[in-house]
Order: C-alpha cells, then structure tokens, then sequence
C-alpha cells in the first residue's frame, strides 16, 4: 500500500440525501453539497473527479443553481467549468488560476450572506489552509459548512499557499460563531463533526507550530511532507 492510500483509503462515490434540502455527494475521499432553499439552490463545491457535478445537482431540484467554492484546490472544483461564475473569496483567484480553472469569481467575503430563500448561508473568512478559505454557515439548519478546514481526517498544510499561524488564528476566530451551529459538515473524513474538534484542531496546530509533537516523514505527490497523527485528525505539513 503506498502513502497515499494509506492516508487517503478507499474510493467511494455516492449521492445521500441528508434532509428534504439537502444532499451530499462523496467523490474519492472528498464530498460537495447540494443546498435547496425556497428560491434556488447551491451547490458547495464541485468535488476531484465530478465535471458532471452541475448536472447531477439539477437531477435533484428545479431551482436555479448558484455555486460557492470554499476554496479552489483542485478536488474541489472539478465541476467548475460548468459555471461561468461562481462566488469564491477574492483570495483564491491565485490558486484558482494556478490549477487551471477558468470562470469568473462573484466575490464573497466575511459576513456577506446568500439567501436561497428562507436559508440564508453567511460567509466566515478562515484563511490558512487556502488564502481564500470559508467556511459557509447554514443559519436556520444550524450546520457550519468548514471546507478543508475542520474535519477528521488529514489536512493538507505544506505547499504554497498553506500558513499554519493564519489556520490557528482562523479557527479561534470561528469562537465568535459558537452556539450557532451544532454540527459541522466537512469536505473529508467523518460525517458529521461536533464543534468541539475545532478545539482539538487548535490544539494540535500549536504543537505543530511550538515543535512539541514529532511527526513522520512521507512522500506526497512527489514532495517529501511531515504528517502529524493526533486522534481526533492529522496534519499534513512541509519539513522544517
């Protein structure tokens, strides 16, 4: 087995209903969401390996169809081109461009929020693992929608456009939002998360950052990248 299905596991895809207005679609280790409201619909992401993700969404609903990116890695925007705009933070425009997707952003930025009718989304800034990383806040349903940033599993932190300092001050920031939400849903691992992970993903980025905790040496895509297991989620991170 190598590192990468080690870390990663095994492929899935599957479309699962979440509630009446809400689906959620696994694609390869990575999910994108489908939210109904009274006036149109949003899909969150367009997932890796899904340039049919627009297509597949309108098998669901009749509304009209916004998408909002919460970050542009590339196994997030895979359907993107089906779009010829879609509401993003301004600051991924450079890791939108650099892997190759075309479109226009609709810029969104904190406290903005998006009305589907009678479910309003409001925007939280939480740059760090991107740029231009958000999370999307499902006001009326109490979810909190955390992209890459808060979940379970492994979090990419090495390369460019990555900085830990912004990730920890991104995830304290997200305090000011406690009580609004009571489950999160992330883009990888488990489904749902609790808040309290936040917490714990706090936690460990600082050990990171202080070099308390030693992690492993991998290879990732041809990079050599420390990974830091802890038990609630690791940190995939550049070597010192």
């Amino acid at each position: 087995m190598t590192d990468k299905e080690k870390i990663f596991g095994q492929n899935l895809k599957e479309t699962i209903k979440i509630n009446e207005n809400t689906w959620r679609f696994e694609d390869d280790n990575v999910r994108f969401l489908l939210l109904c409201g009274s006036e149109k619909a949003a899909l969150i992401d367009t997932g890796m390996n899904t340039p049919s993700a627009r297509e597949m969404a309108q098998s669901l609903t009749d509304l009209p169809l916004i998408l909002i990116n919460t970050h542009a890695d590339r196994d997030h925007i895979s359907g993107n081109s089906a779009f010829e705009e879609y509401y993003m933070s301004p600051a991924e425009e450079g890791n939108l461009r650099k892997n190759g997707a075309k479109g226009t952003i609709l810029p969104v930025k904190e406290g903005d929020v998006i009305d589907l009718g009678d479910r309003p989304l409001r925007i939280i800034d939480i740059p760090g693992h991107t740029p231009g990383s958000i999370a999307i806040l499902d006001e009326k349903n109490r979810v909190l929608i955390s992209g890459d940033s808060i979940q379970d599993g492994n979090i990419f932190m090495f390369g460019i456009f990555r900085d830990l300092d912004r990730y920890i001050e991104s995830l304290k920031h997200l305090s000011e939002y406690d009580g609004l939400y009571d489950e999160i849903y992330a883009m990888h691992g488990s489904f749902p998360v609790k808040p309290d992970l936040t917490a714990k993903l706090i936690e460990g980025a600082e050990q990171i950052r202080d070099k308390s905790v030693q992690g492993t040496k991998i290879d990732m895509f041809g990079n050599d990248v420390i990974v830091y297991k802890f038990p609630y989620a690791g940190f995939l991170c550049d070597p010192e």
